[in-house]
């Protein structure tokens, strides 16, 4: 599983939030343009950088049958040249100036970024407008790059057991979610694709009115809402369709799927679909469930790595994973490999037992605020980054949700109670609601790697 959670240890908690004062968050300054593009601005004065996201509404979750990886793929076609650039300038100019840049698409968002000397942001801005809406798609270039993806996809999937256990999984979880859809597409698609699917895909959702521009760094808010007005200001405004907000529906099916592949260990994940921000019943249980899986799995001294990893030593590995922030509702998973003298039944098992103390007693009053200490350290950590503070900005503005959450997270956080992880494990961490699947190694010498996949499903409580 792959997870971008941070923790650090309670007495760099300390340190960090007595010192967040030199860090003291700067008000983020919002502004609009003509075209509809939405500019967010922190000044962060601590060294003379700043860092540009220009932040697309278009993911993998906007894709469909056919088409899956188009978002990844237009990404990478984004360096290959405009009219006025030939491939890959665009980031030798950058590189020139002294300055970093990269992309990554996600479900719910493509991003694109630079890390420059704050006095250099003109350049990233000239080189953004640019491609935004001069791209050319030159069919040399795709052809090159689609199979550089389709080896990407190799590499990090494919032959990779437990990514490719995890992918199936997702679809079986989710037949109508889009968010059943790998981000790096489904190779037949990657095989089937052309460069008018990817003309139609940049046309649609690359506007000024679907995109973020957001800076984080040693500027004044004032002069970048001028420089962005310069440079974008000028872009044609092309409306862009609102995707589906489609929401699985509720069906109490107990999915167990069986995988074979060729594999050095077992692989065990366990998943229930849990309510993301905006999705919940109420509002704190989305922050109960965060607070939950750092229980479970908040660095060595949560109860996982303290209980079973190193206590009896059932798992090699086991791991918890939940995020209150997706455009669209997703899962808690827990997920693991068992050691040799354990099988995956006992790790089921073992899984269930931590899930059922959670119901059956409150998580106590030390432990909870031992926590949350960690959980907000490790915020207060990522704001030492003016990159990571422009991700959370931008990540949360394109997902439809408002990055002012950013602002109240600490305290929603701090207001969850033992009760509340209590009732959020009862709701939603049952078996009516639990989807398995386990990896079942074969040899390692085998040819080919072939998914072969046995999926029973029942339905339990109505």
């Amino acid at each position: 599983m792959f997870k971008m959670r941070l923790f650090v240890p309670a007495l760099l908690a300390i340190s960090l939030m007595q010192n967040s004062a030199i860090a003291a968050d700067s008000a983020v300054s919002e502004y609009q343009l003509d075209n509809g593009m939405k500019i967010l601005v922190k000044p962060d004065r601590r060294a003379p950088i700043a860092v540009s996201q220009v932040w697309y509404k278009v993911g993998s979750s906007y894709e469909h049958v056919g088409i899956t990886g188009v978002s990844h793929v237009l990404e990478h076609m984004m360096f290959k040249g405009t009219r006025n650039l030939g491939p890959n300038e665009f980031s030798e100019i950058i590189a020139a100036n002294g300055g970093r840049e990269n992309a990554f698409t996600g479900r719910d968002y493509t991003a694109y970024f630079q890390t420059l000397s704050s006095d250099r942001l003109e350049v990233a801005f000239r080189l953004e407008a640019d491609r935004m809406q001069n791209l050319l798609l030159d069919p040399a270039e795709f052809k090159k790059e689609v199979e550089v993806v389709k080896e990407e996809r190799r590499l990090r999937t494919e032959d990779k057991p437990t990514a490719l256990t995890y992918e199936l999984f997702k679809t079986a979880v989710f037949p109508h979610s889009p968010y059943r859809n790998p981000v790096i597409g489904w190779m037949s698609d990657l095989d089937s694709m052309n460069v008018a699917e990817l003309q139609q895909w940049y046309d649609r959702w690359y506007s000024p009115a679907n995109a973020t521009l957001v800076v984080v760094g040693d500027v004044e808010a004032d002069a970048i809402y001028e420089l962005a007005k310069k440079h974008f200001g000028p872009l044609k405004r092309r409306e862009v369709g609102k995707p589906e907000r489609i929401i699985e529906p509720e069906i109490k099916n107990n999915v167990r799927m069986q995988v074979s592949l060729p594999a050095k260990q077992p692989y065990l994940i366990m998943g229930y679909k849990t309510p993301s921000i905006g999705f919940a019943e109420h509002d704190w249980e989305p922050y109960a469930l965060e607070l939950l899986v750092a229980v479970l799995d908040g660095g060595d001294s949560a109860r996982m790595s303290r209980e079973l990893v190193r206590g009896k030593e059932i798992a090699v590995v086991a791991d918890a994973d939940y995020s209150a922030f997706n455009r669209l509702s997703d899962m808690l998973v827990l997920d693991g490999t068992p050691t040799d003298k354990f099988s995956m039944a006992d790790l089921e098992q073992a899984f269930k037992a931590q899930i059922k103390r959670l119901q059956d007693e409150p998580v106590t009053d030390e432990e909870l605020q031992r926590v949350i200490t960690q959980v907000v350290a490790a915020k207060v950590y990522e704001r030492d980054s003016v990159f990571y503070q422009a991700m959370q900005i931008g990540m949360l503005e394109t997902m439809g949700l408002d990055w002012r959450l950013l602002d109240s997270y600490v305290d929603n956080l701090k207001a969850v109670t033992p009760a509340m992880i209590q009732q959020v494990a009862r709701k939603y961490l049952n078996d009516d609601n639990l989807y398995v699947a386990e990896l079942n190694p074969l040899p390692m010498d085998e040819n080919k790697t072939v998914a072969r996949s046995a999926i029973s499903g029942g339905h339990h409580g109505g």
